[in-house]
């Protein structure tokens, strides 16, 4: 059996993405940072690897929608209720659009997948430059 480059290349890409995000979830002190988001990333693009390549008369709309379920709940937990007020929403966004990204990764989406990625990083970086004080 061969080696797989295109796999190497899903790895390498969905690291870098998601540690992009994770970074700068981790240099503002959130909730989920570096690991977490990269670990995100490669879970739902290796599960969508493993799940078309292996379970082909599967419904690929399945995959995504479990992979997308299942980080909610993750997400819910970077989430918390504090004095009538709420933090980590934006953190539990990330990971809910990272494993997105890794979806995508995953289904050799690679350009939408780091356009996005990059979309989420000015966004995430907007808050800084116009001096807007986040909570999450």
């Amino acid at each position: 059996m061969a080696f797989d480059f295109e796999f190497l290349l899903k790895v390498i890409l969905v690291v870098i993405l998601g540690g992009v995000i994770g970074y700068e979830r981790e240099i503002r002190h959130r909730p989920a940072g570096f690991r977490t988001h990269i670990l995100v990333a490669l879970g739902a693009m290796l599960i969508t690897v493993v799940s078309t390549q292996f379970f082909q008369n599967a419904d690929p709309s399945r995959i995504a929608a479990g992979i997308i379920t299942g980080i909610g709940f993750l997400g819910a937990g970077a989430i918390i209720g504090a004095r009538e007020r709420i933090i980590g929403l934006t953190t539990a966004a990330t990971l809910w659009v990272v494993a997105a990204v890794g979806l995508a990764i995953g289904a050799s989406l690679y350009v939408e997948a780091i356009i996005v990625a990059v979309l989420v990083f000015i966004v995430l970086e907007m808050s800084s430059i116009f001096g807007i004080k986040t909570k999450g």
